[in-house]
């Protein structure tokens, strides 16, 4: 086993609502002028990382957790269990919602489900997004759905930068335009459209929804999920917990200065959001920089780290 950082290339997919915000934000060479999602840590068949450099340059992720489960504490699973991304609504998304796992292994050729969460890494002023829906039973959900009567169903809540939403499968949902996000999420990617605006796509053709799907698997009514954030710290780090499920844990880390990690057995999945600095094991040196992914294997062993950087941290 290599006791190193693992350090990954994104996936950029191109997006109807998307721009130019990760390349003028971290500086990514993006392939779209609508690039609207970075898969920064992904296994997922529909795009993987790559490992970039070290021992293993050149490995997808997905490779790495077939031919490597060392690396990731032995933990049992079929596929790699999470995936990282950042998300540009330069425009509004479509309002949609997720599965759960029970449904997606039987609709969806055995997905996996998808709850996922959100840091609002920025926003324009007056920036919002939708975030569950008023209607207190099937039959009201259903009937302002046919109407069209969406300013009568949909919830929308005003964001600030540095706000955090944590969004389980079931929960009706949009970013709205203006916003740069990071989020993490089961590794799925299916997604229920239920209303999109009347965009059409390059060929003028409507976007398809999914309404049979959306009645099925949508949360009725919406209930707001208890959320608690704790905080300590650790030498020059401050380590908050942002959220604990069964599905992953996330941390907002802020460096200032120097800190040792403790010895873990959870591999951990980290993004660079601001800032820069170094990451220490065995004696080697590992610098990090504002738009870097890596993951921390397990069992990494004494870890130093020291600069002046803002991470979102997550593990299974």
């Amino acid at each position: 086993m290599s006791r190193e950082p693992i350090f990954l290339q994104p996936v950029f997919k191109e997006r109807i609502w998307g721009g130019r915000a990760l390349a003028e934000t971290f500086g990514y060479e993006i392939p779209y002028d609508k690039t609207g999602e970075c898969w920064a840590i992904s296994a997922h068949p529909h795009g993987q990382s790559v490992v970039r450099d070290g021992v293993y340059a050149g490995f997808t992720l997905g490779q790495l957790w077939e031919q490597h489960r060392e690396l990731f504490g032995n933990v049992s699973g079929d596929r790699f269990p999470l995936l990282t991304k950042i998300l540009d609504a330069n425009a509004d998304l479509s309002v949609q919602v997720h599965p759960d796992d029970a449904y997606a292994r039987v609709h969806e050729r055995g997905e996996l489900g998808k709850t996922e969460c959100w840091y609002i890494i920025d926003c324009e002023e007056g920036a919002e997004l939708i975030y569950g829906h008023h209607a207190q039973s099937k039959e009201e959900f259903r009937a302002w759905v046919e109407q069209g009567a969406w300013d009568q169903l949909l919830r929308r809540v005003k964001i600030h930068p540095g706000d955090f939403f944590f969004v389980p499968s079931g929960t009706i949902h949009a970013l709205g335009a203006g916003t740069l996000v990071l989020e993490t999420q089961q590794s799925s990617d299916t997604t229920y459209r239920l209303y999109d605006y009347d965009r059409t796509d390059d060929r003028g053709n409507p976007r398809e929804l999914h309404l049979d799907q959306v009645f099925q698997v949508t949360r009725i009514p919406h209930i707001d999920p208890v959320v608690e954030q704790k905080s300590h710290r650790r030498e020059g780090l401050l380590m908050t917990t942002l959220l604990e499920t069964d599905m992953f844990t996330v941390y907002r880390w802020e460096l200032n200065g120097e800190a040792y990690l403790e010895p873990t057995r959870d591999f951990q999945l980290v993004s660079v959001l601001e800032g820069s600095g170094e990451i220490r094991v065995d004696g080697r040196v590992y610098p990090f920089q504002k738009g870097d992914h890596a993951i921390l294997p397990s069992d990494l062993g004494n870890v130093k780290v020291s600069g002046q950087a803002e991470w979102i941290v997550s593990h299974p």
